[in-house]
């Protein structure tokens, strides 16, 4: 199995080429997103030897997470799919956090500006793709929903900006957190190769974003 994997919701931009279980990444932060990443994955295609085509699905980080950056995956992964006839699949970006922290439980959460984080908890096993428990929201940190139970893990921007007020709503839930995480777009490879393997994969024109705060994805619905 072959899969391209493209993640830009967040300062970070990155591009991961899954084959067959091997995982190549290109990594940067900055914000040079729409000029860099389609450098990456002709650098990712070219270190294996594969072309576009010869690729069996495109993966990438749906959001939430920066409205412009959404809009630069959804946008390159739809013209990349619809080159080659390709399936794409969307990938939670706070999913994506959630599976490269390693952790049974995760309350992963991304800066979402105005003093809100887009937020979710994911139970994770061995051999799993991550389960959302609840929905991913965005919010103020005193009006996140408690999670059930102990043992949390947090990860992501979110907390490096607001971690001492998340930590303080659930006394005795949080294990601890991961300074400085963001997702990755190997992360997203992984998922969307799992999704692939399901059936997961949907036609080039559904490669879309999700924004979760719905006030954004109205505004920008009229002002593309």
């Amino acid at each position: 199995m072959k899969v391209l994997a493209l993640e830009t919701s967040t300062p970070a931009c990155s591009a991961a080429l899954w084959v067959d279980g091997d995982i190549r990444e290109r990594f940067e932060t900055g914000s040079q997103h729409s000029h860099r990443i389609l450098s990456m994955v002709g650098e990712l295609l070219d270190s294996a030897g594969l072309h576009l085509a010869g690729l069996d699905a495109i993966a990438f980080g749906r959001g939430p997470g920066s409205f412009t950056g959404l809009r630069i995956a959804a946008a390159v992964t739809q013209g990349l799919a619809f080159a080659a006839d390709l399936p794409v699949l969307p990938v939670s970006s706070l999913a994506a956090l959630a599976q490269g922290e390693g952790k049974g439980r995760v309350l992963a959460a991304l800066d979402a500006r105005m003093n809100q984080v887009y937020w979710g908890a994911y139970q994770c096993e061995a051999g799993s793709r991550p389960r959302l428990v609840g929905a991913e929201i965005v919010a103020a940190p005193a009006d996140l929903p408690a999670p059930p139970g102990a043992d949390w893990w947090g990860a992501g921007s979110g907390w490096d900006l607001h971690a001492g007020r998340l930590a303080a709503c659930w006394p005795g839930q949080l294990a601890g957190w991961t300074p400085g995480r963001l997702p990755h777009a190997r992360e997203v490879a992984a998922l969307g190769a799992a999704g692939f393997a399901c059936g997961e994969g949907l036609p080039a024109e559904q490669a879309l974003p999700v924004y979760v705060r719905d006030d954004v994805a109205k505004r920008s619905a009229g002002n593309p």
